[in-house]
């Protein structure tokens, strides 16, 4: 099995809401990209979120455009040992300091959870810890095949609350 690490994060100081996923999957650790894979509905999911095209952006202009929103993207896992992409696979993790880090953002009041790995790993960081709302999503990954893009975005539509308005490009 491969080691891998994930990306820095990608966040402004004054962030509402911070995005976490468990580790970034093969395409986007080959990109140097956070969701890379065309078929990862992350992009889309977020543009309907934002009320912007994100998906036609390049890369730095999305991650622009999350943190005029208010939005910051991190992953739970620092590194760990994994065969393709599946979180099913990893093994030997090294978890992030998430309590550490979100203390640093004195305007974070939301923290959400990209899928079910992210869930269970960012939450037992967090306990005891009751300063932020947070939100279990569905995974935007195309692996996670039981549930169509549209009940993706219903749930995903709850991050409104928490993303600043629209500012200018």
């Amino acid at each position: 099995m491969t080691q891998k690490a994930a990306f820095p994060p990608s966040i402004a100081p004054d962030a509402r809401l911070l995005i976490l996923g468990s580790l970034p999957g093969e395409r986007s650790l080959a990109a140097g990209q956070y969701y890379a894979h065309p078929t990862n509905a992350f992009w889309w999911l977020m543009g309907e979120v934002t009320g912007e095209a994100l998906p036609a952006l390049p890369y730095d202009e999305r991650l622009l455009r999350l943190i005029a929103h208010g939005i910051g993207l991190w992953d739970v896992i620092a590194t760990a040992r994994r065969e393709g992409s599946l979180d099913t696979a990893i093994r030997d993790a090294t978890n992030r300091d998430l309590a550490g880090f979100a203390a640093t953002l004195s305007d974070l009041a939301a923290i959400a959870f990209n899928g079910g790995e992210a869930a269970r790993r960012g939450r037992q960081q967090l306990v005891g810890i009751d300063r932020y709302t947070l939100i279990d999503l569905p995974s935007s990954s195309a692996a996670h095949a039981g549930m169509t893009r549209a009940a993706k975005r219903e749930e995903w539509m709850v991050l409104r609350h928490w993303i600043s308005p629209r500012q200018p490009s």
